[in-house]
């Protein structure tokens, strides 16, 4: 199937400007827009553009705050609670990053919880907002119970994901971020859009059965990357950012999709200060050089070269920069009738070009 490149210019402002009709403040759409532009320039298109029209239509149902009233509850000298206001994910995730670098410049470490979010997007977008600013940072959510856990055949668990950003000196920052199922849910919303298979070990259907039906996935759970390990760090993630903080958790939490409750997410942001134990020099000196050590291991036979994590995203930001957000034609047209519902009309592709596997990895 062939995809449709768009400018991230022109995607970042027809986002911004769909939530603004919304009665999103300007700034509140525009991070959120740039959350999403920002997964689909890396490569991330489950978390992309994809996600605006349910963001938009939530804000639409009644069932997610369009102008939040965000509140900072201090509860330690490096930790601070966070209530969104039922407000957009990446509009109260951001704030309360920011909050966590903000506790890490005096304590060193900052450790902001959230409760009353909703979906906030790819975690890695927080990340890198901590290593901006120079420290690491830790970025984690619970999501909808549409994964089963180890051993189980019905949804219990989110598909939790786990960012974690290092900065470092003249090497790029390590950037990871994966969701805790073998892969994100939004990448089998991605294939049913597209009419593909899904490969085997991705999903189950309702009945527990594996399935490479896209489809039939959504409507059964998607499994836990690792068997038991992947189980059981979801549920971890659960504990820590629905139970600790007073969130909605497990079979609590309501789908994304469901247009009628809100969802109550909860998320858990870290940063740390580069300096914490050592100088910042000595820190981002230590972080090349074992950099360049993963880097200098020998391939595996048949291997290219060993990548480190965020490597591959790194690279389709660059291209995706400058040849256009690769977008599959029925997420495009999908985005211009929601659009012209609004009065905001879709951007013009610059070019056609496949969408290859390796642009989704």
């Amino acid at each position: 199937m062939t995809d449709r490149r768009y400018p991230y210019a022109d995607l970042y402002e027809y986002g911004t400007r769909v939530l603004q009709r919304l009665d999103v403040p300007a700034a509140d759409a525009a991070e959120v827009s740039g959350c999403l532009t920002k997964a689909d320039l890396r490569g991330v298109d489950s978390h992309g553009m994809v996600r605006l029209p349910v963001y938009a239509r939530r804000i639409q149902a009644g069932v997610v705050t369009a102008r939040p009233n965000l509140r900072q509850i201090p509860t330690g000298a490096a930790s601070a609670l966070i209530d969104g206001d039922n407000g957009l994910g990446p509009v109260v995730g951001a704030r309360a990053m920011d909050t966590a670098i903000q506790l890490a410049s005096t304590s060193g470490t900052g450790f902001a919880g959230v409760r009353n979010s909703n979906h906030f997007g790819a975690a890695a977008f927080y990340v890198e907002r901590a290593i901006a600013k120079g420290c690491l940072g830790l970025a984690i959510s619970n999501a909808p119970p549409n994964m089963a856990p180890f051993g189980g055949r019905q949804r219990f668990l989110g598909t939790n994901p786990i960012a974690i950003g290092i900065p470092a000196s003249e090497e790029p920052p390590l950037i990871f971020d994966a969701s805790t199922s073998v892969v994100a849910r939004g990448k089998i919303i991605v294939a049913a859009r597209r009419g593909a298979a899904i490969p085997d070990g991705w999903a189950i259907d309702p009945d527990g059965n594996p399935t490479t039906n896209a489809e039939q996935a959504l409507n059964g759970a998607v499994l836990p990357f690792g068997g038991p390990k992947g189980s059981a760090i979801s549920f971890i993630i659960d504990i820590l950012c629905g139970v600790l903080t007073g969130a909605a958790f497990a079979q609590h939490l309501n789908t994304l999709e469901n247009l009628s409750a809100v969802q109550n997410v909860g998320h858990v942001f870290v940063a740390v200060r580069t300096d914490l134990f050592i100088s910042d020099d000595e820190f981002r000196t230590r972080m090349d050089m074992v950099l360049r050590m993963l880097k200098a291991s020998p391939p595996a036979p048949g291997g290219d070269r060993v990548l480190v994590p965020g490597e591959i995203e790194r690279s389709l930001e660059s291209t995706n920069a400058a040849l256009g957000i690769p977008l599959a034609p029925a997420i495009a047209d999908e985005l211009a009738t929601f659009g012209d519902s609004l009065g905001v009309p879709f951007p013009s592709p610059v070019a056609a070009s496949p969408h290859s596997e390796s642009e989704r990895t």
